[in-house]
C-alpha cells in the first residue's frame, strides 16, 4: 500500500524531490517538440533557471506570463518561475490577446519560445514586461540557456501555505500548498508508480490539469510522454512504442492501458 503523504514543503521539493538520485533516467519526452529530458538534466535546468531569473532580478510572487509552443517548454518555464518564488501564469498560443492579459496581471516577464518570439515582443511592449526570455535565441530576448551559465545563488524561502504558484485566466491563483493537495488528490484516482509511462495528450489550454497530472507524474518517479492532437493510428502506435500504462483521455479522465 502506498504510505500517505501530508501537505508540506514547496511544488519544487514535491516534484524534483528525488530527482538527481533518479539521475538520467527519462523524465520527460514531448515527441511535438522532439525533446528528451532525464530527471537530473530536467530537475537541473528548472534549478539552475530559477537562479539565473534571481539574480535577473525577479522577485517573490511576481506574475511571469509563459507563452510556449509545446508542452515540455511550458512544463519547464512553469517550474522554473515557481522555484524562483514567482507566479507561473501560462497563456497557450491563441489564448487571447496576450498583451492585455500580462497588464492585467502586472507581469514583469514573459517565457516564449523562439517562433512565438515576435508576438511576445509585442505583447510585451503593450504591459509592464522588462524582460522576455526564449528557450534558443531570439531578437531582443535572453536565451534561457544563457541563466544556466550564471553563478547559482540561493533560492528564496517560501512559504507553501501561502505563496502563490500559478495563475490561470478561468480558476484564479493556486498556492504551492493548493497544487500539491491537488496533486494528492489526483494521485488516488491514478495511483501512479515509477514504473509507469504516462501519456497524456491535452492541450495547453489545460493548463491547471496538465501541471498537476505532469507534476504528480514526475512527482512518483514515472516517465512522461506528451503528444497532443494524435490520429488514432498514432496512438494505438505510440502506446505500443512506448509502453504506455496510463493515458489521459482527451475529456479529461485518467485510464489505465489494458495489456
Amino acid at each position: 500500500m502506498r504510505p500517505t503523504s501530508s501537505i508540506r514543503g514547496t511544488v519544487t521539493e514535491a516534484v524534483f524531490g528525488r530527482a538527481y538520485e533518479r539521475g538520467d533516467r527519462p523524465a520527460l519526452i514531448d515527441l511535438g517538440a522532439g525533446v528528451v529530458y532525464g530527471y537530473r538534466r530536467l530537475a537541473g535546468e528548472v534549478t539552475l533557471g530559477a537562479s539565473g531569473l534571481v539574480r535577473r532580478g525577479a522577485r517573490r510572487r511576481q506574475v511571469a506570463g509563459i507563452h510556449v509552443g509545446d508542452a515540455a517548454a511550458q512544463t519547464l518555464a512553469v517550474h522554473t518561475v515557481i522555484a524562483a518564488g514567482g507566479v507561473a501564469a501560462p497563456v497557450a498560443p491563441g489564448g487571447g490577446e496576450i498583451g492585455t492579459l500580462l497588464a492585467r496581471w502586472d507581469a514583469r516577464l514573459l517565457i516564449t519560445t523562439p517562433e512565438l518570439a515576435e508576438a511576445s515582443l509585442r505583447a510585451a511592449e503593450a504591459s509592464r514586461v522588462r524582460q522576455v526570455i526564449t528557450f534558443g535565441q531570439a531578437r531582443d530576448t535572453v536565451d534561457f540557456a544563457d541563466l544556466l551559465l550564471l553563478e547559482p545563488g540561493p533560492l528564496p524561502l517560501l512559504d507553501p501555505s501561502v505563496q502563490p504558484a500559478l495563475l490561470t485566466q478561468d480558476a484564479g491563483v493556486f498556492t504551492h500548498e493548493d497544487l500539491i493537495g491537488r496533486m494528492h488528490v489526483l494521485d488516488r484516482l491514478a495511483v501512479l508508480e515509477k514504473s509507469d509511462v504516462l501519456l497524456v495528450t491535452w492541450s495547453l489550454t489545460c493548463v491547471l490539469a496538465t501541471t498537476t497530472l505532469i507534476g504528480l507524474a514526475l512527482m512518483r518517479g514515472a516517465l512522461v510522454v506528451v503528444a497532443p492532437g494524435l490520429s488514432p493510428e498514432e496512438l494505438a502506435a505510440t502506446i505500443h512504442d512506448f509502453g504506455v500504462t496510463v493515458m489521459a483521455l482527451p475529456d479529461g479522465a485518467i485510464q489505465r492501458v489494458q495489456g
